[in-house]
């Protein structure tokens, strides 16, 4: 699957979340060719903080993963950049590419991984290539259509400030 065909997928998901009545964010984990894994935000239903789509993608695709020998990259796409706490369960999940449509400037952790040192201690434990704007006017419509429709909150103006940029 190309990237940008990923991030539609990712894509694909938000817009399930958001029928569900969640921000429109989701996330897909692909190896071989195959999505093995896909997610939406949970926040809402779940009345939790840490249920991040890309989290909840990552921790499914852990499961199926687990500790063998990994013949093919581990790609995650995403519509929104994930955040700082995303990116670092990336890390220790060894997924070599990350894919996003639409920055998220409050907290996108996208720039803390570009400038990651790196250590010869843990030299698994890197950022992944990171690569974003992909399907970014998409991503941005889906904010815009979930701003519209959402009560008052602290999630839509959040939401919002993604309609500016």
């Amino acid at each position: 699957m190309t990237p940008d065909e990923l991030v539609g997928a990712a894509v694909d998901v938000a817009e399930d979340g958001m029928a569900s009545g969640e921000l429109p964010i989701g996330a897909v984990v692909e190896t071989g060719g195959e999505i093995i894994a896909r997610a939406f935000t949970r926040d809402v239903s779940l009345g939790r903080r840490l249920v991040h789509a890309d989290l909840l993608a990552m921790t499914a695709a852990d499961e199926q993963l687990g500790w063998r020998a990994r013949p093919h990259p581990v790609r995650l796409a995403v519509n929104l950049e994930p955040c700082l706490m995303c990116l670092g369960a990336a890390m220790a999940l060894r997924v070599d590419e990350v894919y996003y449509g639409l920055e998220s400037p409050a907290d996108g952790g996208a720039a803390v991984a570009a400038g990651w040192p790196g250590s010869p201690d843990l030299p698994w434990y890197r950022p992944p290539v990171v690569v974003g704007g992909l399907r970014r006017a998409q991503v941005q419509d889906q904010f815009r259509r979930y701003c519209e429709r959402a009560p008052e909150s602290g999630f839509r103006r959040w939401a919002e400030t993604l309609l500016v940029l």
